[in-house]
């Protein structure tokens, strides 16, 4: 905290004065979502306008509601295949807890992108325990934005690989309303609607969606793999526009919440084989309860010459996540992952009989451990950015600056239990609760960004610098261990530099370069290196009559590549749990393509055709040995896990004025479960996958609209991922039906 006020001292007069003025005259700029009237929204960039050439300089993508609709998607996994340049690790099938990653970054938990909603960091604790253990829901969504590239410097911590913003529906300018009913396979159940109105200068918004299902798993013996989530969201806003300024202030609440029967424990490739949607007996147990609260106070005011928005923001999260942890070992020790990975092993394969209960627990190492990992996190803060156009040297200029003061903190208490297998069910051995885990990070961070576009001629050329200066905390807070402490400080400037060239109306070329960042744990020594990179991109984009084309190739090399240990990831095998690893150098290059056109025929109908298609190559520049269960003994070239080098998505539609079909495609190759030698799935791959989903729709006029959808139409389930542990599919067919009617 020191540190951080310090550096705030530092600062130079005109930038506080900025700052100030930032925060007590903030803005709400003018840029309407898809198919809403215009009013005063949070500024984003509108990058689907079909009828002009963008211009902005990066790589950026935005997926409106009219997008998002046509497939009535829950799962962010399932959007964000749309989007060029993203790697996903698949987990639970629903996209519960997802695994995104962008241009090659580690996908685990999503913790090397920066997660916002509404602008605002959503991760439990972005900075102290990045992993997003929650992800805001789908439903209440009608706009993502994907910034990768230079495009993502002023989105932070995370800029290595991008920034992913969801925008939550902003209050209609007349009464409207919306209620969407829907049931499915496996006992899926949505109810969403939502109703808000402005009144004079008064608007409100009130949004509600429950979502539950009975799971596709088996559970051996009978038992629910389901889940039941719910999100409640209210809004509030003011217009204190005048003849100078428009403004208006906001406040946004939310809770939400989860029950989920969910495990980290998969199958062997064999019983996979037989019943891919089979869960062993040792799962009964595992179970994910969480609740997640965020208040936001928003304050806009500017004019045609500037504008500024400022938030202030709180969001709580508290999870107890209840599962199988592993044997108790001690005589014999065996880790789950190997078991299930190594199941001939005459060793194994008594384990492995143990996790089905098809025999009980007879020796004191065949305990079964089932551990509960309570957590509790915060993150809150303030932030602003302004906007102002000017002419400097006879060249307009947009100057684009912020700051953001944030603080994060993540309590653990978790702890561990033992059970006997008895006739196919965990009987509790009557031994005490055992207290495993009992810390606290903290984290105070200030940041900051400036960036000026200069327009000249036909070139717009883009100048940026990001700042993070952070302090971090570490404290064991178990009974004699309270001497376990460590604080340290980070500062980093991280420059960026892009340019466009509008050669025609309808083609332009974009290049850019930017220097990449992710921050350590507070828990983690010094002597464990940030993860460090020099990014670069080089485009084009063509646009005419409803035709868009880009292309992109990137190059990320990486100074300095981190990961950490986690039970989603390794399942803690043969290290300690959220201990941080550097590897040394790595590379990341790739292609990204999106194309798009509407095609409209003779007889009435409009049919989109789209193409995404991503290129990704990544490997280690350095030999290393790790102790990091996906690596270990690493040579020179040796390729990096969970990325896949091709992936492709097509999507076509056919509408007409009262009946739309839409089908998408997807095919993702085959993706390294392990870089190096001597870890457990050393060589193993998933297998590539071919999904197609279907929706329908049809409008009955001022009675609503029907819609059908089928996810998977193929019914294809192969292996996606091997982690945590052992082997685990995508979400089988699923079909639903539902009724929509607007108001």
């Amino acid at each position: 905290m020191a540190q951080v006020k310090q550096i705030a001292k530092q600062f130079p007069k005109h930038l506080l004065a900025l700052s100030v003025a930032a925060v007590v005259n903030p803005v709400w700029a003018d840029t309407p979502a898809d198919d809403e009237p215009a009013q005063y929204y949070e500024r984003i960039q509108i990058l689907g306008q079909d009828d002009k050439l963008r211009t902005e300089a990066g790589s950026a993508t935005i997926i409106g509601e009219t997008e998002l609709e046509k497939f009535k998607f829950d799962d962010i996994n399932r959007v964000l295949y749309s989007v060029p340049g993203v790697n996903i690790r698949e987990e639970d099938g629903y996209g519960l807890r997802p695994n995104i990653g962008f241009r090659g970054a580690t996908p685990e938990r999503s913790k090397k992108i920066t997660v916002m909603e509404d602008g605002v960091l959503i991760g439990p604790a972005p900075y102290s325990a990045p992993a997003a253990y929650y992800f805001p829901m789908m439903g209440k969504m009608t706009s993502l934005e994907v910034f990768k590239g230079p495009a993502a410097t002023k989105y932070g911590p995370n800029t290595v690989a991008g920034a992913l913003n969801m925008t939550t529906r902003h209050i209609p300018t007349a009464k409207e309303g919306q209620i969407d009913l829907a049931a499915g396979t496996d006992g899926f159940a949505k109810a969403e609607g939502y109703f808000g109105s402005t009144n004079g200068k008064f608007g409100y918004l009130i949004e509600g969606i429950h979502i539950e299902s009975d799971g596709y798993k088996e559970l051996d013996g009978g038992g629910d793999t389901g889940f039941d989530k719910n999100d409640i969201m209210v809004k509030f806003n003011y217009d204190l526009s005048n003849d100078k300024f428009d403004q208006i202030v906001e406040f946004k609440y939310s809770y939400a919440d989860e029950l989920s029967d969910e495990t980290y424990l998969g199958l062997t490739d064999a019983d996979f084989s037989a019943n891919e949607n089979r869960r062993y007996a040792a799962s009964q147990k595992d179970r994910m309860d969480w609740e997640h609260t965020t208040a936001m106070f928003t304050h806009f005011i500017g004019n045609d010459t500037f504008d500024v928005t400022t938030r202030v923001y709180r969001n709580d999260f508290e999870r107890s996540w209840f599962k199988i942890n592993g044997f108790k070992g001690g005589l014999v020790n065996r880790d789950l992952q190997e078991i299930l990975a190594n199941p001939e092993d005459e060793v194994n394969a008594r384990f492995l009989s143990i996790l089905k209960g098809d025999q009980d627990t007879v020796q004191e190492y065949e305990k079964i451990i089932l551990g509960d990992n309570y957590r509790e996190y915060y993150s809150q803060g303030i932030q602003s950015e302004l906007y102002y156009k000017l002419k400097f040297a006879g060249y307009e200029h947009q100057f684009n600056a912020g700051f953001r003061y944030h603080e994060d903190e993540i309590k653990r208490r978790h702890t561990e239990d033992a059970f006997f297998m008895q006739g196919g069910d965990l009987v509790s051995d009557g031994s005490a609760q055992v207290a495993t885990t009992t810390n606290r990070e903290e984290t105070d961070a200030l940041a900051v960004f400036f960036k000026d576009t200069v327009y000249i001629n036909d070139f717009e050329v883009t100048a940026g610098i990001r700042g993070e200066f952070i302090d971090g905390t570490y404290q064991n807070e178990a009974p004699g261990k309270e001497g376990d402490y460590l604080k340290k400080e980070t500062d980093i400037w991280l420059p960026s530099l892009s340019v466009f060239y509008k050669y025609s109306d309808n083609l332009g070329f974009f290049g850019g370069v930017h220097e990449g960042f992710i921050p350590t744990s507070p828990a983690e020594s010094p002597d464990v290196e940030i993860e460090n990179s020099i990014n670069y991109e080089l485009g084009g984009r063509y646009n005419h009559q409803g035709t868009n084309v880009e292309l992109v190739a990137f190059f990320n090399d990486v100074e300095n590549l981190k990961e950490s240990c986690s039970f989603s990831a390794s399942g803690g095998e043969g290290c300690r749990l959220d201990e941080e690893f550097n590897s040394g150098e790595a590379s990341v290059y790739g292609l990204e393509f999106t194309a798009n056109h509407t095609f409209s025929t003779e007889m009435g109908l409009d049919v989109p055709v789209s193409a995404t298609y991503t290129y990704t190559k990544g490997e280690f520049d350095s030999s290393f040995e790790s102790d990091f269960p996906m690596w270990g003994i690493v040579e020179k070239g040796d390729e990096l896990p969970y990325l896949p080098e091709n992936q492709l998505t097509l999507s076509v539609g056919l509408a007409s004025d009262l009946w739309e079909v839409n089908m998408i495609a997807r095919y993702i190759d085959e993706m390294l479960e392990a870089s190096g030698d001597g870890v457990t799935l050393e060589g193993v791959t998933t297998e590539a996958l071919t999904v197609v989903d279907l929706s329908a729709s049809y409008d009955l006029g001022e009675w609503g609209s029907v819609y059908l959808k089928v996810d998977n139409v193929l019914d294809e389930q192969e292996i996606v991922s091997r982690r945590p542990y052992g082997a685990r599919p995508i979400k089988p067919q699923q079909a639903m039906v539902g009724y929509q009617y607007s108001f």
